[in-house]
């Protein structure tokens, strides 16, 4: 995997950049002295990598059209995070972020053309990609691309607008994207990446198994605000152990030897009240740090979205680990003490030897929401003192896969 830097011990530290001047906007008129000021706040925490989400709309305004000055703006701000030390994750289709949605005109209104199976727009999505992986192939210090953020929820039922899709169809769709993505970058570590949506619900078209063998690694995002804070409600243990709960179930899905990113962490208000955010991010990532295979940690995000910018959700605003005036927030002055401390005093991975198990047909993966027996006998171990994983159903008695795990005892869910 390129870097620009000598890799710093396991795990990587990163942050996912909302620019403090203009969010997501800034792309339309990139301002370098912006990023760069950024970047060197986001280098002060210690981290070592960032994840950014250049526009599609702006990338791509017509089906037949890169824009040039779009895709050379990514190559600019990956060498301003190169100058500072920071490698570069990118993510392509953007696509979705912070309850807004960026799709190009061209596969909406007049123009509808689902994004998932129309062969044209398909096509288009797979020469961006590999736009975007040619100019990261050139620059050391770019990881690689995921395929666009959460890009499940175009096709789940909540979405407005969806876009109908099967899990068959999905899956080659995530396959076209990843090859594209390989063909401009040969060397990069390329990803998908979903809501969680895609191991608790029944009826998601990205399925558990498209996250543990699509893309070079399973990229999981850990967000209390939905199934924890309507089961368990502020306070509850679940609440600082669902971003390991969710890093083991990356892991049953995935098998022995995949890396499993904590792609996005955030400290929600009000499951995490403010004055609680920092001792959250401290216990809820300490708690992942002796996960086998755990590749890095990205939290969610770097800056707060300025309150002059109007009908966010009101959580957004307030997620960054540095305020909308450039301040270091606890939060912020906790994860880089957290870094440091990682860095100083690495956990080494640690078999967990105690596996709760799941049942592993898709159609029933609402056993393991939040909730949901699996879960709840998760936790039940933990508040024991336990330090559990979980195994997938139909591997519970393979000697091989528990040795290679370095578990010795499954418990069923109650």
């Amino acid at each position: 995997m390129p870097q620009s830097t000598p890799q710093p011990p396991s795990p990587r530290w990163g942050v996912n950049y909302t620019p403090r001047n203009s969010w997501f906007h800034s792309w339309l008129d990139l301002n370098l002295d912006d990023v760069r000021a950024d970047f060197d706040a986001i280098a002060g925490l210690g981290v070592d990598h960032v994840r950014i989400f250049p526009l599609w709309p702006i990338l791509q305004p017509s089906r037949s059209l890169i824009n040039a000055k779009a895709v050379g703006d990514v190559g600019r701000v990956i060498d301003a995070a190169a100058e500072r030390g920071l490698d570069v994750a990118i993510d392509a289709l953007q696509g979705h972020l912070s309850s807004f949605d960026f799709l190009p005109s061209w596969t909406r209104t007049w123009h509808r053309r689902n994004i998932f199976t129309d062969p044209a727009v398909v096509a288009a999505q797979a020469d961006l990609i590999t736009a975007l992986g040619r100019a990261a192939a050139s620059r050391p210090n770019v990881i690689g691309l995921t395929v666009g953020n959460e890009t499940n929820q175009f096709s789940a039922g909540r979405h407005p607008d969806p876009d109908a899709v099967t899990t068959g169809q999905m899956s080659e769709w995530l396959g076209r994207m990843l090859d594209a993505s390989r063909s401009g970058q040969p060397a990069g570590m390329h990803q998908h990446s979903f809501d969680d949506e895609a191991f608790f619900n029944d009826t998601s078209a990205v399925t558990p198994s498209m996250a543990g063998r699509i893309g070079d690694t399973t990229a999981v995002h850990s967000w209390v605000f939905t199934g924890v804070a309507r089961h368990y409600g502020a306070g509850h243990p679940a609440v600082p152990n669902f971003a390991d709960y969710l890093v083991q179930l990356g892991s049953a899905w995935s098998g022995p030897g995949r890396p499993v990113w904590l792609q996005e962490i955030g400290a929600p208000a009000p499951i995490v009240p403010a004055t609680d955010a920092a001792g959250f991010l401290d216990s809820s990532i300490r708690n992942t740090m002796d996960s086998p295979g755990l590749w890095g940690v990205t939290w969610w995000c770097s800056h707060d979205v300025d309150r002059g910018l109007a009908d966010f959700p009101e959580l957004e605003y307030s997620l960054g680990l540095i305020d909308s005036g450039g301040a270091v927030k606890p939060a912020g002055a906790a994860f880089a003490e957290l870094i440091a401390d990682q860095r100083a005093h690495p956990v080494p991975p640690r078999p967990r030897t105690v596996a709760v198990a799941f049942d592993d047909a898709e159609s029933q993966r609402s056993l393991t929401a939040p909730g949901g027996p699996v879960l709840d006998t998760w936790i039940d171990l933990v508040r024991g003192g336990i330090r559990p994983t979980l195994v997938r159903s139909s591997l519970a008695t393979d000697a091989a896969h528990l040795a290679a795990r370095g578990v010795t005892e499954v418990v069923s869910a109650r």
